[in-house]
């Protein structure tokens, strides 16, 4: 006989077969409308629910209000998730399947195409012996990133519907498109979400929390050549493709994202294209510290005024973008912000580890434009790949400190 499912299993079980993938380099807002296809089943869900000033902005994020249900100070608090999962692979058709009791074994997940999850890769399956595991057939990911931070959310929207005993302040829930494209953050409504502060429920292990990201950026390099026939090519032809190598050479190979980890920052090359007339590349920079993201910027500049000195002024363009920063220098000033969320996972009986995120997330966007807002762990490993999965206990668990989290600021 099957097990019952808790609420949270089933949601997430019924938000992961829905196909919201995002796509980079792409005009549209969102990249893909099939995101708004979650959106509006969270908008059903919502409005049964109880939930108030439900609605889907043009840019396919939600939001919602879940009124106090006392007499309060107590401030507005976010709750935030995404609803697209990573272009990195396929999310149509998501089939996820339930392992229970994991044996510690490495895990078949497609034997016709000879998918197995294996613990010497991915040690930290032994850390779930015991537990059900939701994992996928291989040949899509799961979806658990975000898709475990929106059914987390909704679990605590339904909770303090059906408890209206437990006393909340009041509650802004917001389910965000485009964040594994960078771009969500940037267009959602924060002034009609009117949060003092908010809380994204994204990220992996349990108990982990994030008030501290890269400062992020791109640098966009475009080398012009002069092109002429290679029989006549002595002190006229500029080859824009050595141009570009030795632009690379004198990035320090040391910092680059390869040999680096910790809070090490780096220098990454996304992207080379190459002719000899014009040649194009593509960096991402990043840096915890300000001062280590600006020496970093500088650092490109320094190169492209150098090769330009060599080869003739406006050879090597060079365009900085700042992508996102780090939303630590925002919540620093609002202690209570990471207090509260220590305390929620405390009272789960889980020590609480605050990480540093090798990435950013939408709260990187969203703390830059002025709403402080740190991330809280979902519970789900692998992200961004077919072997991705969560255990049903961690969906459980991430669940109720969100429940803590939310009733905490009312004394």
């Amino acid at each position: 006989m099957a097990k019952e499912l808790s609420h949270v299993v089933e949601r997430f079980l019924r938000y992961v077969k829905v196909d919201t993938q995002s796509i980079h380099n792409c005009t549209a807002i969102p990249t893909t409308e099939k995101q708004k296809d979650l959106a509006r089943m969270l908008i059903k869900e919502l409005e049964e629910l109880g939930a108030v000033d439900v609605r889907m902005c043009d840019a396919g994020c939600v939001y919602a209000t879940i009124p106090a249900n006392c007499e309060t100070d107590a401030p507005v608090v976010g709750f935030i998730a995404h609803m697209d999962t990573t272009p990195d692979a396929s999310g149509t058709n998501v089939t996820p399947r339930i392992i229970e009791n994991y044996d510690g074994k490495d895990i078949v997940l497609n034997e016709e195409k000879d998918i197995v999850m294996r613990t010497e890769v991915f040690e930290h399956m032994l850390n779930y012996v015991g537990q059900d595991l939701i994992v996928t057939d291989g040949t899509t990911l799961l979806g658990a990133d975000d898709k475990a931070g929106v059914a987390e959310i909704m679990d605590m929207v339904e909770y303090f519907a059906t408890h209206p005993e437990v006393k909340h302040g009041t509650i802004k829930v917001g389910f965000t498109t485009d964040e594994e494209v960078g771009k969500g953050g940037k267009y959602y409504d924060i002034g009609y979400f009117n949060a003092d502060f908010a809380y994204t429920f994204d990220g992996q292990t349990t108990g982990e929390i994030n008030a501290e990201t890269f400062n992020a950026a791109d640098a966009n390099v475009t080398i012009h050549g002069v092109q002429v026939h290679p029989g006549r090519a002595k002190d006229k032809m500029i080859n824009a493709i050595t141009v570009g190598r030795k632009f690379d050479e004198l990035v320090p190979e040391a910092q680059t994202c390869e040999h680096v980890d910790g809070r090490e920052g780096y220098y990454h090359m996304t992207n080379f294209n190459g002719t000899v007339s014009k040649t194009t590349m593509k960096y991402i920079l990043r840096d915890f510290s300000m001062e280590g993201f600006l020496a970093r910027k500088a650092h490109m500049r320094k190169i492209a005024d150098f090769l330009n000195s060599v080869y003739g002024e406006g050879t090597v363009e060079l365009e900085l973008v700042d992508s996102y920063f780090s939303m630590y220098e925002v919540i620093k000033p609002m202690p209570i912000i990471l207090d509260h969320a220590r305390t929620a996972i405390k009272q789960e009986g889980i020590v609480p580890r605050e990480v540093p995120i090798r990435g950013g997330t939408d709260g990187s966007i969203l703390s830059g434009r002025g709403l402080p807002c740190p991330n809280i762990s979902t519970g789900y490993q692998n992200g961004h790949s077919v072997y991705e999965y969560v255990s049903t206990k961690a969906l459980e668990t991430c669940a109720r400190i969100c429940i803590n989290l939310a009733a905490s600021f009312v004394k």
